[in-house]
């Protein structure tokens, strides 16, 4: 191995590690016979110095005379080049390809590009190690949303790179709803030497970024930006102790690096870091292969000797650089015993995808070296780098990991990021810890894994998942409500309005339960409704059920009572006949309230409606034929009066048939047009649901109360006017004040009845039938009663002719 350039006097001793890659994978093709047998590999490594002129002048150099520079012309001896590997930042790769691309010489880059550099004929010579950076800022993206990190700030170098990093993670985040708490720039520092010159400006960003409330940060750039960050979290660290209390999320390009200026620097706060990095696998011999590598006895090696001199802050005897360094370099050091920020034992995911790159160069190679029949040697001589695009898209070939490993039709390895958790030590060396993987070519669900029992969270929060929001987070039962002039992950957090819950936390609106649930007192549930209905196992259907039979059994005795004295002039005297059917009539009411009471069928909906309103216009058209006759007889006993002749049966029935049959045609339309049914009232009582038997129309059921109130009205009339006619009996009075208190029942039951729901207004009709059925019974025939049962005496006709006179 040769190289053309030193480094400088702050190496970045962790970049040997791909040189080391590099040359293990040429190592290992050269000594491979199955793969280009006869033929050599060899490679040049070219230093870019953080500088893009010295990048251009590099590309100019792969194209002409070893150590010459002429321009256009190939002069003398000159190097077979079939491929670019580089560089290692965005930035380098980018420059690099300005002048490959003009020669189509295959360049396998770490870096993005840009969407106009995307087109078809500049993507032809690119091949990427890394997946493009959307596919990791959406990664990121699923590893916030993973943890709830909604908060988030932003940091990244004051640059081209940082700007177009955070234009896209912006439009991202916000796709996600992630807002960004800040967008800190650092500003470059040309010399390492001038951070003495800029302490405020460092301290403001340092202030800035460990006082904003959010605990999750992500560092996006190269080496050059963690060298400068390592800078500012040193300023920082004596005032704040260590205790930074942030997760870092570093991107794929920053890697935990050292310089000889930061070996007594403490790596602490980085510990508990997550970092996105190229994803690598353990290759066999790769470890044994750098320990064996020694200063003395490397040959061809430009950069081990600064390497070891930088790594073990020794110095070689012929160094130019031993006047500062006291401990001289014996070359046996150990590079187990250097710290991992100076160089790590495993294979990192960069030095993997610089491994793969070269098998992939050498299997495109070997395709195009075996596929003619000509001399190989003189094939492979005159073979143009463009020639190998073909063979490089779609490739497909097992490494010695035991990988398959796949170069798709747009020239990107498909091998996706390993996701790492980064545990310092006091020795200011770390481990990394593989705790999950993001691949953009996998399928749904399986495009994101992390295994969040594995990680090691940073100390300051004593292995608790971190919250990074902007507020406390909304709790079930209650939702986000926007805060004015605030980003949108900032907002108050409002109760859930009513028959609304929510189930989780920062929800962004409460849901309506389902119609048969309803909100528990937290609003954070639903629960299932009671299915509720008058039963006869609650106090009050028991005691209404106990009312109708009690007053049904009553209105039995009495009826038995009238029977058995028949033959007495009290019974006689009222028309036994009209007696009899007024009294199975209120008998039948009471009974019919028991159709209102238990669970409602279809049957018992259909039925007790009409049966109420048929008992009652019976009982009532009753009480008019009594009222009736009352004035009839009282007119009719006038000598002359001609009314006689309709005393008796006929008149009697005549109005009971009457007053019943167009009750019956109303009940009739009703059940024909618009019958009840039974039905479930799911509103109007939250916590139930009221099975009911719904009236079908409320037309209707008001029409056959309306023709009830006419006939109490009726009835009411004749009876008041007949109240003071002089007859002994004279149930006038009687059925007058019994009519006062039905009509009060029934004017009282109507607002009522439309002020309840459910079982209440059940309950209140109940009440109406057994009250007014009670009204008629008591009203009209407990006098009677008293005086068949208790005065006797005045029950028979000679008393009752002496009171007459």
């Amino acid at each position: 191995m040769k190289a053309h350039c030193s480094v400088s006097t702050w190496a970045v001793t962790k970049n040997y590690q791909p040189v080391l890659a590099l040359a293990f994978a040429v190592s290992e093709i050269n000594e491979n016979s199955q793969l280009l047998p006869n033929l050599t590999l060899g490679f040049h490594i070219f230093d870019n110095y953080f500088s893009r002129r010295r990048i251009y002048h590099i590309a100019m150099e792969f194209f002409f005379t070893q150590h010459k520079f002429f321009p256009n012309y190939k002069c003398g001896t000159h190097n077979h080049l079939i491929a670019v590997i580089g560089g290692l930042g965005s930035e380098t790769s980018r420059s690099l390809s300005d002048i490959l691309n003009i020669y189509k010489l295959p360049q396998f880059s770490y870096g993005d590009f840009a969407p106009e550099m995307r087109d078809k004929s500049n993507l032809l010579s690119l091949y990427q190690m890394l997946p493009y950076d959307i596919y990791q800022y959406k990664g990121i993206a699923q590893l916030l949303l993973h943890f709830k990190w909604m908060w988030v700030g932003l940091m990244t170098m004051d640059s081209e790179n940082g700007e177009s990093f955070l234009r896209n993670i912006e439009a991202i985040f916000h796709h996600y709803g992630i807002c960004p708490a800040f967008m800190e720039k650092i500003f470059k520092l040309t010399f390492f030497y001038d951070v003495l010159n800029v302490g405020a400006r460092w301290n403001k960003i340092f202030t800035d970024v460990m006082e904003s409330n959010a605990h999750v940060i992500v560092i996006y750039g190269d080496t050059e930006m963690m060298l400068t960050f390592k800078v500012l979290l040193h300023e920082g660290e004596p005032e704040h102790e260590k205790g930074f209390g942030k997760v870092w999320i570093l991107t794929v390009h920053l890697d935990l690096i050292a310089v000889s200026m930061h070996r007594d620097w403490d790596i602490e706060p980085f510990h508990g870091a997550l970092a996105f990095t190229a994803h690598s696998e353990k290759v066999p011999g790769f470890q044994k292969f750098f320990q064996n590598a020694r200063p003395y006895s490397a040959k061809g090696d430009g950069f081990i000797r600064t390497f070891w001199e930088q790594a073990f802050s020794c110095s070689f005897l012929n160094s130019n650089d031993n006047w500062d360094i006291e401990k001289a370099c014996t070359g046996d050091e150990r590079l187990e015993s250097l710290p991992a920020p100076y160089f790590e034992m495993s294979m990192t995911g960069h030095s993997y995808s610089i491994y793969n790159a070269v098998y992939a160069l050498a299997n495109a190679a070997h395709c195009k070296y075996t596929s003619r029949s000509k001399s190989r040697m003189m094939i492979l001589k005159s073979m143009h780098p463009w020639q190998l695009h073909p063979v490089l898209r779609n490739l497909k070939f097992n490494n010695s990991a035991g990988e398959t490993v796949v170069l798709n039709e747009n020239g990107e390895f498909t091998m996706g990021f390993d996701i790492t958790n980064l545990i310092t030590f006091p020795n200011n060396s770390f481990v990394r810890m593989n705790i999950g993987k993001v691949n953009p070519w996998g399928s749904p669900g399986n495009d994101f894994m992390i295994d969040e029992d594995a990680i090691v969270w940073p100390r300051s929060f004593n292995q608790v998942v971190p919250l990074s929001l902007c507020n406390d987070n909304c709790h079930p039962g209650y939702q986000k409500k926007k805060k004015e002039g605030k980003p949108f992950c900032c907002y108050d957090c409002a109760p859930c309005p009513s028959g609304k819950i929510s189930q989780q936390t920062d929800m962004d609106s409460c849901t309506m339960c389902p119609e048969d649930h309803y909100p528990n007192e937290e609003q954070n549930k639903c629960i299932p409704k009671t299915v509720t209905f008058l039963t006869y196992e609650e106090p009050l259907g028991s005691s209404l059920a106990f009312g109708a039979v009690s007053f049904s059994l009553i209105t039995g005795l009495v009826l038995g009572i009238l029977v058995k004295y028949h033959s007495t002039p009290i019974v006689i005297a009222n028309n036994r006949h009209l007696t009899y059917i007024l009294l199975t009539s209120l008998l039948f009411c009471f009974l019919c309230a028991l159709l209102f009471i238990g669970r409602p069928v279809k049957v018992t909906c259909l039925l007790r409606q009409a049966a109420f309103v048929m008992v009652f216009s019976v009982a009532l058209s009753c009480v008019l034929a009594k009222t009736i006759t009352v004035v009839l007889a009282f007119v009719a006993t006038r000598p002359g009066n001609s009314m006689r002749k309709w005393l008796g049966k006929r008149v009697t029935n005549s109005v009971i048939l009457l007053g019943s049959l167009i009750q019956g045609g109303i009940c009739i339309i009703w059940l024909v047009t618009f019958p009840p049914f039974l039905d479930t009232d799911m509103n109007s009582v939250a916590e139930e649901i009221i099975l009911e038997c719904n009236d079908g129309s409320r037309i209707m059921f008001y029409c056959a109360l309306g023709y009830m109130s006419i006939l109490t009205i009726i009835s009411f009339s004749v009876a008041f006017q007949a109240r003071k006619l002089p007859d002994t009996f004279n149930e006038a009075k009687m059925i007058t004040f019994s009519m006062l208190v039905f009509s009060c029942v029934w004017l009282s039951f109507v607002p009522t009845y439309l002020s309840t729901t459910g079982k209440y207004m059940v309950a209140v009709e109940i009440f109406s039938i057994l009250v007014s059925s009670a009204g008629l019974l008591v009203c009209i025939f407990f006098p009677k009663c008293y005086i068949i049962l208790l005065r006797p005496q005045l029950n028979i006709k000679d008393q009752l002719i002496k009171r007459k006179k």
